[in-house]
């Protein structure tokens, strides 16, 4: 039984259609430490490029964690620009700022400057100065939920490379709304997620790949972090810290910390889970809040981040022993004007 987008069309704009449909070359980056959903939403931009008639390069700064490999296409993705391409579009996807794409856009920053560009993003906090073609949606559960309106709106079927396309984009709405959990999923991801199952993506298998599946390294991995968590008196904040010296003992990557923050999160009295994630120059905040109690992306927001309001994220450029107080302080003051 065929799903009818019809209805939620409208909510693509014309500008974003032209433009995919004219680009013959297409440079089509996600954003660092990838995940599923910006690397659903770049695959299937991809595919619609080439059903189009034009090609397209997958470009993501980082190397893709192993976690995605069953994503069809994932091995195309490139660190950097084709040299010898001509390009004529830029296309990005699930970024809350252009800067969020990574070292790429700073190594390339005259070519990404010189293309006309399609954004593709559901970040509340995407204030960036608006193009043309941006399509920014803070409704949307997933970018992934976005693309699949796009390529319905382009007449490319979801079906495409015998599912692979409508796998893709399932990847990015189960990863991003941890599989119907979050309160994020509307009535459309409902509908946009039907129509994808519809086309062959196989929603069992992709909800157990990314929520059911760890290698033993990386439950280790959880168990350090997990048991150096910590709370306030009044268990309204919970955080834990990840330490470079904790990936070395497990012989994991940053890219193993994935879930780890869902976990803090699942602390009965906690408003605000924070996972403290030592980094390069500083302090990467990963942070959940309860639905109806601190906005998220006001938190991050504080430290130069965004996100959603339930999830979002922020560097802070100290490390995990001064990065603590400061935004715990400011944690605290937030989850003290939640009344339930």
């Amino acid at each position: 039984m065929s799903v009818d987008l019809g209805p939620y069309l409208d909510a693509v704009p014309s500008a974003v259609v032209e433009r995919i449909q004219s680009a013959r070359r297409v440079l089509a980056v996600g954003h660092e430490n990838p995940d599923a959903d910006t690397l659903g939403a770049t695959l299937a931009v991809s595919a619609m490029v080439e059903a189009c008639g034009g090609r397209a390069d997958p470009v993501c700064t980082d190397p893709i964690p192993e976690l995605y490999d069953f994503l069809a296409g994932v091995e195309r993705f490139r660190t950097d620009p084709d040299p010898d391409a001509d390009y004529d579009l830029l296309v990005i996807s699930d970024c809350g700022t252009i800067d969020r794409v990574g070292d790429v856009g700073r190594r390339h920053r005259a070519l990404f400057e010189r293309l006309p560009r399609v954004v593709l993003d559901h970040h509340a906090s995407n204030d960036d100065e608006r193009g043309p073609a941006d399509w920014v949606d803070p409704d949307a559960a997933a970018t992934c939920e976005m693309a699949t309106l796009l390529a319905a709106r382009l007449g490319v079927p979801l079906d495409t490379g015998n599912g692979a396309l409508a796998a893709a984009l399932m990847g990015g709405i189960v990863m991003d709304t941890a599989t119907f959990a979050h309160p994020n999923a509307t009535p459309r991801t409902l509908v946009v997620s039907a129509a994808l199952v519809g086309a062959g993506a196989p929603l069992s298998d992709i909800s157990r790949r990314l929520y059911r599946t760890k290698p033993e390294r990386q439950l280790r991995l959880f168990g350090r972090v997990l048991d150096r968590l910590e709370t306030t008196d009044d268990g309204r904040i919970a955080w834990s810290t990840l330490l470079d010296a904790d990936l070395a003992a497990t012989g994991t990557l940053p890219s193993d910390s994935e879930g780890i923050i869902d976990l803090l999160a699942q602390a009965e009295t906690a408003e605000v889970a924070i996972l403290f994630k030592e980094a390069p120059g500083g302090t990467r905040l990963s942070v959940r809040t309860k639905p109806g109690g601190v906005d998220a992306t006001v938190l991050t927001g504080a430290f130069g981040g965004g996100g959603h309001a339930r999830a979002a994220g922020a560097t802070v450029e100290l490390p995990p022993d001064e990065a603590r107080p400061v935004v715990l302080a400011e944690a605290t003051r937030l989850a003290a004007a939640v009344v339930r």
